[in-house]
């Protein structure tokens, strides 16, 4: 097992594979700037943002998956609202958890009967605090 994010599981085997692309984690800090007469500005560190990972994953019934299955999966966590551990490794990510903010659907290859074959999912998640 590579990973989850909450009842999603990131792994690969001989049978099927659930994994990630193009994995993107930023970090930043919150500052103000104060003017100050006939000065530099003086700069304030008010604390860090939140946290934001994206990351891409290929649905494929080559790999034993159903791509429609599992992007209505993940389209339904993000209509929930709900918030989930994210773990890579054994890991935590984070400091708590991580709200989907958006998934983005592309679907690559549909058959002649509509059923679809192969697709991709981009996940913006944000830390939730």
């Amino acid at each position: 097992m590579i990973g989850t994010l909450g009842p999603v599981i990131f792994y690969t085997s001989e049978q099927s594979m659930r994994t990630f692309t193009d994995f993107q984690r930023s970090e930043g800090g919150r500052w103000a700037t104060h003017d100050r007469m006939l000065q530099k500005p003086a700069s304030e560190f008010l604390g860090p943002e939140l946290g934001t990972i994206s990351f891409n994953i290929r649905f494929d019934v080559q790999y034993g998956m159903n791509p429609r299955k599992e992007m209505d999966k993940l389209l339904s966590m993000v209509r929930n609202g709900e918030t989930y551990v994210l773990v890579i490794g054994g890991k935590g990510l984070g400091m708590k958890r991580w709200s989907l903010q958006k998934v983005v659907q592309k679907w690559e290859h549909v058959d002649n009967r509509g059923n679809l074959l192969v697709s991709n999912l981009s996940v913006s998640l944000e830390e939730y605090v």
